[in-house]
């Protein structure tokens, strides 16, 4: 094609300007009208390909050509003319001056385009998209480098080159079964993936995914296999936008991840809609700041989101198996080493014999891994990360699982990278309930890797700190504490005491203490971790309101409510600040804030708070959401305390209806929420009814806990007082003696 340089007669080519899997496209000079033009060429076929092949690529462009022309809209570029010219097809359209999506994000450095641009993008495509999905026209390919903004600020969308008409979908589906994949992966919807019906919606999908990447800088599953990211597609929710980036709107990180919905029923119902709630979002709402949850770990956690393990039941369409990843517009996923690998040997040291063996350290001769394997493993590894970020415990552990075997056959089990993925076994089993296990687990990667790397590495160190807090997990709180102050003496020794892993160590070891009873000394350790950590971090810095939030926790034991409730009122401000006024970490303050109020005799206080808090706790997780049931638990109590006995007892029986639902006959908070019934009965005179209320928790807490579990004795001194106050006084008094004999047993117990 440069050869000819003339098509037509008519159309001279200038300059190339874009080159893509698709062919050219040139800047022109259209000489009959005298005006430039951008002229894209398919690329020639060459012998390598069959005729049915060439065949199914000119029918498509052909198409795309019909298609194009046939559209008239500001925001979609206008093709003029379109043919074939020596055996090269063609097509004419106006020449845009300004830049696509993906080559501003490269102008911007690879970070996020700003909130007012990123939101008049939205709109404008969203504008566009409804006039093409009217004229029954699907897109099928949208992705920053087909969405180009102008220098005047208009944002067109290009290439309709897998564009399709909606009632020809019988033809699209032969030209998919050819074997070409129709999409970029990184941007298809889940029904493109596996080979579904789509229709307008699966472009508000790719939509939602280009609106992610320019707002956050990174699409939503952003990994370097092609299969891992049609799989996170296909199974994994996307993280909030907000949790990547501080400014932008409520209203957009809301219409974003509607459009990410896995099902098209669960996306907006069309562009239009789309674009009417984006222009009332511009119009009021105020920016919130992102989320960051905290976890007692250690480390960073990777931005890009999980990728499940394949099921045998829920493969990937054939067409996927050999597609290359492609790429995102962004580069390197944010977080990624470049040249992670290259240190990589093909042995790694085992660990040391003992002196006693008489033997050399033993070294095992490997193969040298492949990068590409190494790659794969730790897009997998990182993909298991965010799997637990996102809390999905199980599904974690059993990545960590697989890809902790392949590294352990590939590098050793020594090797820094398998005991990553031990490590997080560990935690994985850790969040799972199976504390024991963990600690195994903790324990086997702590002595790897003093094997490997020394007893004072930091990730050693992490290790061991994973295990104390496992120990505190289990009750052991007493090796917790020996463990704790070791790694704290040998972080402050090796790091220096401001060092944020010495700062998370002494937090731990701060909240350890109170859990053994030593109040003061913990309320004393956790306020010198807010200083450093306001001095080093700032106020607002989430760190800093964890152990602000613990200093609440421990004055409130310490029957200090009073400077309590001014500590959480002080986490929640901030973290509405930081954090923005919905999350959760903001709601669990603000619940704190009503047990303060309540405990200081504040009960209408407290109950303005908590029924504040149902409606946002409902419109965050629902009505149904155990967060939302304990803040409606937290209404009915101070209903109670005001003497409202009658509303309290209608409300306790409704939140302990929908938690035995939900959460089952046996859960804790459905045990609370039985008694709280229970006691409104009594307060109502009706103590027969309350009797039964108190057994039924008396009775199921000795089941699951233990007859000397001190919430089942709890549960029995209740019922005895219930029996006192139905005149059944012998009766009470057996059972008064049983409960003090328990205790005593229990405070005579060795443990």
């Amino acid at each position: 094609m440069a050869d000819t340089r003339l098509i037509q007669s008519r159309y001279r080519l200038l300059e190339r300007i874009g080159r893509g899997g698709m062919g050219e496209v040139w800047r022109a000079q259209d000489e009959s009208l005298g005006r430039h033009v951008a002229v894209k060429c398919l690329k020639p076929m060459g012998s390598q390909h069959d005729q049915s092949f060439t065949s199914v690529l000119r029918e498509r462009f052909r198409r795309e050509a019909r298609v194009a022309a046939s559209l008239q809209h500001r925001g979609v570029t206008v093709v003029h003319d379109f043919g074939e010219h020596e055996g090269v097809l063609y097509l004419v359209m106006e020449l845009l001056d300004g830049r696509n999506l993906s080559q501003l994000l490269d102008d911007n450095k690879q970070t996020p385009l700003p909130v007012d641009d990123v939101v008049d993008i939205a709109e404008q495509v969203a504008d566009a998209l409804g006039y093409t999905h009217r004229q029954g026209i699907v897109h099928r390919d949208l992705k920053p480098a087909n969405i180009m903004r102008l220098t005047d600020g208009t944002v067109k969308i290009c290439d309709f080159g897998i564009a399709r008409l909606g009632h020809d979908i019988g033809f699209t589906s032969r030209l998919t079964g050819t074997g070409i994949a129709m999409g970029t992966p990184h941007y298809m919807s889940p029904e493109q993936i596996s080979g579904g019906q789509v229709d307008h919606r699966s472009d508000l999908y790719s939509l939602g995914c280009v609106l992610y990447e320019i707002a956050t800088g990174a699409p939503p599953f952003d990994l370097d296999d092609a299969w891992a990211v049609l799989v996170g597609h296909r199974d994994t929710q996307p993280r909030p936008l907000r949790t990547h980036r501080a400014d932008l709107p409520g209203f957009f990180d809301r219409v974003v991840l509607e459009l990410l919905a896995k099902t098209p029923d669960e996306r907006p119902a069309d562009a239009s809609d789309l674009r009417h709630r984006i222009a009332v979002g511009r119009t009021g709402e105020q920016p919130h700041l992102p989320p960051t949850g905290h976890l007692p770990r250690t480390g960073p956690v990777p931005l890009a989101p999980p990728v499940p393990v394949p099921h045998p039941a829920r493969q990937l369409p054939g067409w996927a198996r050999a597609m290359t990843g492609g790429h995102p517009a962004t580069g390197r996923r944010p977080g990624a080493v470049p040249g992670h690998f290259t240190g990589l040997t093909g042995e790694w040291t085992t660990g040391p014999r003992t002196p006693a063996d008489g033997l050399p350290p033993l070294r095992i001769e490997r193969p040298t891994p492949s990068p590409e394997l190494l790659s794969v493993l730790a897009g997998r590894h990182d993909a298991g990360l965010d799997l637990g970020r996102l809390g999905h415990w199980e599904e974690a552990g059993e990545v960590h699982r697989a890809v902790a075997a392949e590294r352990e056959h590939a590098l050793g089990p020594d090797h820094p990278d398998t005991l990553a993925s031990r490590y997080e076994i560990g935690f994985s089993l850790s969040r799972t309930g199976r504390a024991t296990d963990a600690l195994r687990e903790f324990d086997r990667v702590a002595k790897g890797r003093e094997r490997a790397l020394g007893p004072d590495h930091p990730d050693t160190l992490a290790a061991r700190q994973e295990g104390a807090y496992v120990l505190g997990r289990l009750g052991r709180h007493f090796e917790a504490h020996q463990v704790y102050a070791e790694v704290l003496a040998s972080r402050e020794r090796t790091t220096g005491p401001d060092h944020p892993d010495t700062l998370r160590c002494r937090h731990n070891l701060a909240f350890n203490l109170g859990r053994l009873g030593r109040l003061e000394d913990s309320y004393r350790m956790a306020r010198e971790v807010v200083a450093a950590r306001t001095r080093l971090l700032g106020a607002d810095h989430p760190d800093t309101l964890v152990t602000l939030y613990e200093v609440a926790y421990t004055l409130g034991r310490l029957g200090r409510w009073t400077e309590a409730l001014q500590a959480y009122r002080e986490v929640a401000r901030a973290r509405a600040r930081s954090l923005g006024a919905d999350h959760p970490d903001t709601l669990a303050a603000r619940y704190e804030v009503g047990i303060g109020l309540g405990r200081l005799g504040r009960s209408a206080e407290a109950l303005e708070v908590y029924r504040t808090l149902v409606a946002d706790r409902t419109r965050a997780g629902g009505p149904e959401d155990p967060e939302t049931l304990r803040a409606r638990h937290g209404v009915g109590v101070n209903l109670g305390r005001l003497a409202r006995w009658e509303e309290a007892l209608t409300e306790a029986r409704d939140v302990c209806a929908i938690r035995e639902r939900v959460l089952g006959a046996d859960d804790a908070d459905t045990l609370v929420s039985h008694r709280e019934v229970a006691v409104c009965l009594g307060w109502l005179g009706r103590w027969s009814e309350a009797l039964t209320g108190y057994r039924t928790v008396a009775e199921a807490r000795e089941r699951l806990l233990g007859a000397g579990h001190p919430d089942a004795l709890a549960a029995r001194n209740d019922e005895a007082h219930c029996l006192e106050q139905l005149g059944r006084g012998p009766e009470a008094v057996e059972l008064y003696r049983q409960v003090a004999a328990l205790r005593h047993n229990r405070q005579m117990s060795p443990g």
